[in-house]
């Protein structure tokens, strides 16, 4: 048997190749996210890469993943540990940016680990309420249905029920509880 150079026991190897740094490892791990490579995620969860890592804006895997509608990621990075309420540099969470697509699976598997269903951004903005700005009915239904308040309002003084009746959402109101007394 004839040894060829790749089975050389003692080839040398590419430092450059072999070792990343945090920070390319973090990128590597926030792209897998991105990307729904749940099977990667899981890999890197494995490793003791924390769930929690964010890019520079603040966005973490599980926001990432979410907001990409990759309910298989998402899955893995909540058993994995992914804080499922944690914040962007603009105070919103997975379920915002769920809402604001309007992705019922994830936003069912995000209410289901305990995501708070009211959570504001800085704007004061919840998640009901990006669903109505979009007109994610389905969402919004969704959202009502799990409790959502539809009468907190942003920092502008706008509420869920404000709004889907200044854009003519009727479906979207009638779903809506009683308004508080005054």
């Amino acid at each position: 048997m004839t040894q060829t150079d790749h089975e050389t026991p003692n080839a040398p190897v590419d430092e450059d190749a072999a070792s990343f740094t945090p920070e390319q490892i973090a990128r590597l791990f926030l792209d897998a996210a991105r990307d729904g490579q749940a099977d990667l995620v899981a890999s890197f969860l494995a490793a003791g890469m924390d769930p929690d890592t964010r890019n520079e804006r603040g966005h973490s895997a599980l926001i990432l993943a979410a907001y990409n509608s990759h309910a298989d990621t998402v899955a893995a990075l909540l058993a994995g540990g992914a804080s499922v309420d944690l914040r962007d540099d603009k105070g919103a969470t997975a379920l915002a940016g769920v809402a604001f697509k309007g992705d019922l699976t994830v936003a069912r598997q995000l209410i289901a680990a305990g995501a708070a269903i009211d959570a504001p951004n800085h704007a004061g903005r919840t998640p009901l309420i990006f669903a109505v700005m979009f007109n994610r009915g389905a969402m919004a239904a969704f959202l009502l249905e799990s409790g959502a308040d539809p009468d907190l309002r942003d920092s502008e003084g706008n509420s869920a029920r404000l709004l889907a009746a200044q854009l003519g959402l009727a479906d979207v109101t009638a779903l809506m509880p009683p308004p508080p007394a005054a």
